[in-house]
């Protein structure tokens, strides 16, 4: 492909406070080998450098533009007003989380996967890590191994994730997303959901099909202030994947498959927060909680959740060697994290 032929591609990097690793992320980009992209940095009322970075950046490279929003968003609504800053006539959409950076043959392999079909509305690849390990990663069994991309199509795809419980679609950094897929959903990321990015898969691979390439094109930290870091405390994850399934699981499994996943999902939610419930969580784990449940249409049951706190105790009084570890476990992790706690705001991005 020559570069008069290369689609345009729309980078959107949102950034919040993010100075200490925004340098390395932009530099990342101009290095990259396909050469027909725009970047909208969206700057969400930064108090650091990250302004004054981002200004820089743009002054040496005329394809980076800065948006410095007129008051602070919360992350979904930050990441909404992005994708909504997209260039016009851009074909794909090239997510760049302000933490991140990318392989310089990043855009370039992973447009190149998405032309080869049409139908193709999302491609993802593995992430590396700064602990040597990779991340999101399809199984051998999904892809031919003397291939280097997968393609699936998007109810293929989203059924594997649903019914073997896992998820391979990476997080925005390592994703290219068709454009026009984007601007017909406003907003693209749905505000109640606090991991918006996983739900969106499931919903544009309801009309588009999915492409993965087994290799890593993205680098994403890992560090205590990232949005991820501060989400694992109050389990979000496990309420976003019941609160997607109720959603979508009709649109990719049949109906007893649906009914499968569901009874299983909300025992294992319940599990959790019976431990939660245990370990005397915060408010702030609790209303989330209790509003993703109502969103889910499963408001929260208190006589199950007391069910599942009796099965808890008793789990752990049956297993005292258990129930010593798991507390010197929170006690090291409470060590490891001092200052951090359940009501930690998440404002990264």
């Amino acid at each position: 492909m020559s570069r008069q032929q290369e689609p345009l591609v729309s980078v959107v990097t949102p950034v919040y406070n993010g100075a200490k690793y925004l340098r390395e992320c932009l530099a990342s980009l101009i290095a990259q080998s396909y050469v027909n992209w725009r970047c909208t940095l969206v700057n969400n009322r930064s108090t650091d450098d990250s302004l004054e970075i981002a200004l820089r950046y743009a002054s040496l490279d005329s394809r980076i533009t800065v948006h410095n929003n007129a008051e602070f968003l919360p992350i979904i609504d930050n990441l909404n007003r992005a994708y909504a800053l997209i260039d016009r006539d851009c074909i794909y959409c090239k997510p760049l989380m302000a933490d991140d950076w990318l392989y310089p043959e990043c855009i370039a392999t992973m447009v190149s996967c998405a032309l080869a079909q049409p139908s193709i509305g999302l491609v993802c690849c593995l992430a590396a890590t700064g602990n040597n390990h990779t991340r999101f990663e399809l199984r051998p069994a999904d892809s031919t191994a003397s291939s280097p991309t997968t393609v699936l199509s998007g109810r293929l795809a989203g059924r594997k994730a649903l019914l073997e419980n896992r998820y391979f679609f990476g997080l925005p950094t390592t994703m290219l997303i068709r454009a026009d897929l984007i601007r017909r959903r406003t907003p693209f990321y749905d505000p109640v959901n606090l991991h918006a990015d996983v739900q969106s898969c499931y919903d544009i691979l309801r009309e588009s099909d999915f492409a993965f390439v087994h290799q890593a094109l993205a680098f994403m930290r890992e560090h205590r202030e990232s949005q991820t870091s501060l989400l694992r405390g109050l389990d979000s994850d496990c309420a976003s994947n019941f609160y997607t399934l109720s959603r979508y699981g009709r649109a990719y499994l049949d109906e007893e498959e649906y009914r499968r996943c569901y009874r299983a999902r909300l025992a294992g939610y319940y599990q959790m927060l019976a431990g939660a419930a245990v370990e005397q969580r915060g408010r702030a784990f609790w209303e989330l909680h209790r509003t993703m449940l109502t969103h889910s249409a499963a408001p929260l049951n208190r006589m199950r959740l007391g069910y599942a706190i009796a099965a808890h105790l008793a789990h752990r009084l049956a297993s005292p060697r258990s129930f010593v570890r798991s507390v010197a476990r929170r006690i090291k992790a409470a060590i490891a994290k001092p200052g951090m706690s359940s009501d930690a705001s998440v404002r990264r991005h």
